[in-house]
């Protein structure tokens, strides 16, 4: 209960009028995300980067890094073969007994479990049934996560996973045209989606239900060339998706540029949430962790600024009247 109390107070500061900034502008949203959410030390990285700056994150959990080797066995996403997944499975169960108390505890700090499916495929071309199926998966595996390693459940686990996963991103932010995605999510008691792509940060879109964000597109080097707000974007730009150690810096300085940038732009101007994604790997020595700590650090202190989880940004966005049906919403 206490820490409910402590999630609708942070929810409402968000909101009252005395906390925005001197000319009455709206605060500054930054919406964090992190896709996979598998290695258990950038986990606490992330955690740590958090706690210090006063920010919540959305973690999009694949439920393959909660897979043992008996578990693999049996996984079998629509359409490909038994045991197969595109981001492998846990090596370990202890590494699943870590993984856990990090999910666990960062629901438990305030942030944002979500969903990014299972074995991450392309769900292009799946039907309601197949995503159906992927999801009622991801449910299934969270829910005898702590058992199947021989570990006592938190109470409260259940509670999460029945009721406190509110959001999806498909894997590659590939969805499925039409309506077949956003009625097995709605199905699966999803709230809200952040699959999109769109032109640059733009406010999110009501359909049929579900509430739609998308990572933006952002000016980025020398030529300002507009790239997805994504370190993976960046890493396949700045050294053709291969390591390069050598010009990390370099690859730093441009990310946290292009960052700056696109804030700078919203929160002198209209103030449209800004999202930027990020994955549970350090390309190019770290180059965009970096960066993204950089940001973090600069601006979520800011008293007209706040670093908000997806579930916390849509409630302010709908008080401010700012959340659209999809038919008003300009995108890719």
């Amino acid at each position: 209960m206490f820490r409910s109390f402590l999630k609708a107070s942070f929810g409402l500061s968000l909101l009252v009028p005395g906390v925005a900034a001197a000319n009455d502008q709206p605060k500054q949203l930054v919406i964090i995300s992190f896709d996979g959410a598998h290695d258990n030390a950038l986990w606490q990285k992330s955690r740590e980067m958090a706690a210090k700056n006063g920010a919540h994150f959305t973690y999009f959990l694949s439920c393959t890094f909660l897979m043992n080797q008996a578990a693999k066995k049996a996984y079998q996403a629509p359409h490909q073969k038994l045991g197969k997944s595109n981001v492998g499975f846990a090596q370990s169960d202890d590494e699943i007994r870590e993984r856990l108390g990090n999910i666990w505890h960062a629901h438990l700090e305030g942030h944002d479990i979500s969903s990014h499916a299972c074995g991450h495929f392309d769900g292009r071309q799946w039907s309601e049934a197949d995503w159906s199926k992927e999801f009622t998966t991801f449910r299934a595996t969270l829910k005898s996560a702590w058992k199947s390693v021989d570990l006592e459940e938190p109470k409260g686990w259940q509670d999460l996973v029945d009721h406190g996963i509110h959001g999806f991103r498909a894997p590659y932010l590939s969805a499925t045209p039409g309506a077949d995605m956003i009625a097995a999510e709605k199905k699966a008691g999803f709230t809200y989606d952040a699959s999109l792509v769109t032109k640059g940060p733009a406010m999110p879109v009501e359909e049929a239900g579900i509430v739609r964000f998308g990572l933006p597109l952002i000016p980025e080097g020398p030529r300002e060339k507009p790239i997805i707000g994504m370190d993976y974007n960046l890493f396949v730009r700045h050294s053709n998706g291969t390591e390069d150690k050598a010009d990390s810096k370099a690859f730093e300085d441009r990310s946290y540029a292009a960052f700056k940038e696109a804030f700078d732009k919203q929160y002198t101007g209209n103030r449209i949430p800004l999202q930027l994604g990020f994955h549970f790997v350090e390309m190019n020595g770290g180059a965009y962790w970096r960066a993204l700590d950089r940001l973090v650090s600069d601006v979520c202190h800011r008293a007209d600024v706040a670093c908000v989880s997806y579930s916390e940004a849509i409630p302010v966005i709908e008080a401010r009247g700012k959340l659209q049906p999809q038919t008003q919403a300009s995108g890719l």
